[in-house]
């Protein structure tokens, strides 16, 4: 039996139908460098998706390979509470000073999803130890992605993961997101006045008081399939939440670390949430480790005698991993030591102008949306009316499978062919994969 097959024998495989595997058999990858995976056989591919969003830096970066081999001769891990250790104490101390204003205390959790259940558990527990044991209920965007936990699955809005646990979910506002590419308005985002806030505004109008926190993803609705909205539909999101005492929840798990072509997505709008979700880019895709960041303002509702019972009881046995935290804080090194955050931004225009050299003249091509190194490609039947490949079609899922024959791998949203490579990738990396990507889509949409 090869590896292929044991996998299919033993391995049930992510967000995956895995009747497909069938068909298209799982890539079984056995090293990796830079952009580029490489399978038992020796083929290689380039990862356009930083292999879901997480590898910021290129797989298998020599620095911080060597800072979880040194951090490994020291200690593994140990228990968070009441115990410490140095990289975790170092990196809260690093990160503070990246972090929006007012953002000062660092819960550790161990994946992004567990960073939302942290966060909306805190805003819960916040509201019925200061006086406001009415705000029971959250609110959240229709198309957003939180995590797959049942409370981050609840304030998700995209029916493909949570219709089928619905009798499970919490009851949840949901207020219609911004849609750029499909504005109800007549406005582009560039020049808007982000009349489309009028939606959230009516809901915390109505439920304000009952509210206990927005959660958002700030400027990207990634899984929604990479929608890209104004920054000023922050800034009045960030107003709305403080005149009804709501807290603003940003969950940056992956807009942050540079990826929109800010550290944090949140400093395009020049706003500080009450509570942020950090993960992925924050190890530089090395280990699981998320935090949840919030203000003393929060943190000191929970400060108290134990036997008043407000402690935040919420626990992960790898809080604080070690090894994590060093991958994290070499992370941050290599950002400062190389400029990442510049290099990324001249990357980013020179990769926007190949995107549309590529895909534009593509006539099922709808629309072009880039922020940062982010870029996504939406694709039409119709570019008139705007109207989407019927997804029974399986459009971009036909592009990932022929790309896959090309050495590239995507990992398109529905009919959103995108890309989202590490910050430091090189320009011939760029024009390999926007030549793979442009003969797949051609391939499949000419057929």
């Amino acid at each position: 039996m090869n590896y292929v097959e044991k996998d299919l024998k033993y391995i049930w495989h992510p967000c995956s139908q895995m009747k497909d595997y069938e068909e298209f058999k799982p890539i079984v990858i056995e090293k990796a460098e830079g952009l580029y995976l490489y399978d038992i056989s020796g083929k290689k591919y380039a990862d356009a998706v930083s292999s879901w969003w997480c590898n910021l830096l290129g797989h298998a970066n020599a620095r911080i390979n060597e800072a979880v081999k040194k951090q490994l001769d020291r200690l593994e891990h140990v228990i968070f509470a009441n115990f410490s250790n140095l990289p975790a104490i170092t990196l809260c101390e690093r990160l503070a000073k990246l972090l929006p204003e007012g953002l000062e205390k660092f819960f550790f959790t161990d994946n992004g999803s567990s960073a939302v259940e942290a966060a909306l558990k805190m805003s819960f527990q916040y509201h019925q130890q200061t006086g406001n044991p009415q705000k029971k209920r959250f609110m959240a965007l229709t198309g957003a992605y939180h995590g797959e936990t049942l409370g981050a699955l609840a304030v998700g809005g995209v029916d493909l993961y949570s219709r089928i646990y619905k009798p499970l979910l919490l009851d949840v506002i949901r207020v219609q997101a911004p849609d750029c590419y499909r504005c109800k308005y007549g406005k582009c985002r560039e020049t808007c006045g982000a009349e489309c806030f009028e939606n959230a505004w009516q809901a915390l109008e109505r439920y304000g008081d009952e509210t206990a926190a927005f959660i958002v993803e700030p400027l990207v609705q990634a899984a929604a399939g990479m929608k890209i909205y104004p920054a000023l539909y922050l800034q009045k999101l960030r107003q709305a939440c403080d005149r009804y005492n709501v807290h603003l929840i940003a969950d940056e798990i992956a807009t942050g670390f540079g990826r929109t072509g800010r550290m944090f997505a949140c400093e395009h709008a020049g706003i500080s949430p009450d509570i942020m979700c950090l993960s992925k880019g924050l190890t530089g895709g090395y280990l699981p480790m998320a935090i949840a960041v919030t203000t003393p303002q929060i943190y000191y509702a929970f400060y108290a005698d134990y036997s008043e019972g407000k402690a935040f009881l919420h626990s992960h046995t790898y809080c604080g991993n070690p090894l994590a935290c060093a991958a994290a804080l070499e992370v941050l090194n290599i950002m400062e030591s190389d400029n990442i955050l510049d290099k990324a931004e001249a990357n980013a225009a020179y990769f926007n102008g190949l995107v549309k050299e590529y895909l534009g003249e593509i006539k099922q091509v709808g629309e072009i949306r880039s922020i940062g190194l982010i870029n996504a490609v939406e694709l039409v039947c119709d570019k008139r009316e705007k109207t989407g490949f019927d997804p029974r079609l399986r459009v971009g899922y036909r592009i990932y499978k022929k790309a896959v024959e090309e050495g590239l791998l995507l990992r398109p949203l529905g009919n959103v062919v995108y890309f989202n490579p590490p910050l430091n990738i090189s320009k011939n990396d760029m024009e390999f994969m926007l030549g793979s990507c442009y003969r797949s889509m051609k391939y499949v949409l000419n057929s």
